[in-house]
């Protein structure tokens, strides 16, 4: 991240002419004995003055634990009250969420931690389906390698765009644009504890969504129909037919990414008649039209 900041830093001056530093990178630790977290490198070594914006990196093994974030999350705090933005990447998002600054707001991790952190912070938001999500002071990313798209979000935000596309291309990567959707896989949630919803889950996962009767639902869980869709969406976040399509939606990446099935026929194939009303549900739920999602992901 500091590499193709510095680089993007450099691009600008060159174009400025200018000796003057356009854009400051510095790495903070909270070091033993310290009172707070210090400054332990920097591309303008000896200047002073506060961050435009701090960025909570990713990292392996579980999220912070509450009682390690605590310190951190009131410095941060202390931090974004004097004008300092906060960022986090996949789930540095833990940490940020730990300062209570993003209560009542919407903001983006790995697909896989949505429900702990929902579990952990349940006023927060989370939306996984984007990669970004840019609030102003409050920026997140999703996956750890959603800090490449972060990083360019910054450069267009203090360089500018023309900056941003350029330090793109050279290194290699798409411009902001992407979203979490189109690599996030569907995983139902099955530790609701009701009996008869898990049923219901997996005879859906047997029959993979082809059966959208809900007669046929009610019949599996054992319910009346208008118990099983309050009870269906209270265990799983979503409606039968949200859950549903999303089952369907998933075989399908999976066809699309390794046959050469056309998209008509895949469409028959996980329970569609009309291709149109398909191509509508995946470019809803994925982000990208079928045809789009083949090209990008065939095998």
């Amino acid at each position: 991240m500091t590499d193709l900041l510095t680089y993007a830093e450099e691009l600008a001056r060159g174009k400025q002419s200018s000796d003057r530093p356009l854009l400051r990178v510095s790495h903070w630790e909270w070091q033993d004995g310290a009172g707070e977290p210090v400054r332990v490198f920097d591309t303008v070594p000896g200047a002073s003055g506060n961050p435009s914006i701090l960025v909570i990196p990713p990292g392996l093994g579980q999220p912070l634990s509450r009682e390690m974030a605590a310190q951190w999350a009131e410095w941060l705090k202390g931090q974004h009250a004097q004008g300092t933005s906060l960022g986090s990447v996949c789930k540095g998002a833990f940490l940020l969420c730990e300062t209570g600054l993003t209560i009542g707001r919407t903001v983006t991790t790995h697909w896989s931690y949505e429900e702990q952190l929902l579990s952990r912070f349940p006023g927060t938001k989370v939306d996984t389906d984007r990669l970004i999500i840019d609030d102003g002071d409050i920026i997140t990313a999703g996956g750890v390698m959603a800090w490449i798209d972060l990083s360019l979000k910054l450069v267009d935000r203090f360089l500018g765009p023309t900056i941003m596309v350029e330090t793109a291309r050279t290194f290699l990567v798409d411009p902001p644009g992407r979203e979490q959707s189109y690599y996030s896989a569907f995983a139902p949630k099955l530790n609701h504890g009701d009996a008869a919803i898990l049923k219901v889950q997996h005879w859906l996962q047997a029959t993979e969504g082809k059966e959208a009767n809900l007669a046929a639902l009610a019949v599996q869980a054992g319910l009346e129909q208008r118990t099983l869709i309050r009870r269906f969406q209270k265990a799983t976040g979503l409606t039968t037919s949200e859950y549903i399509q999303r089952l369907r939606v998933g075989k399908a990446r999976e066809l699309l990414q390794f046959t050469k099935s056309p998209v008509e026929r895949i469409a028959w194939e996980v329970g569609y008649t009309d291709p149109s009303a398909f191509r509508k549900v995946f470019g809803r739920i994925v982000g990208l039209t079928p045809q789009e999602y083949r090209q990008r992901f065939s095998v």
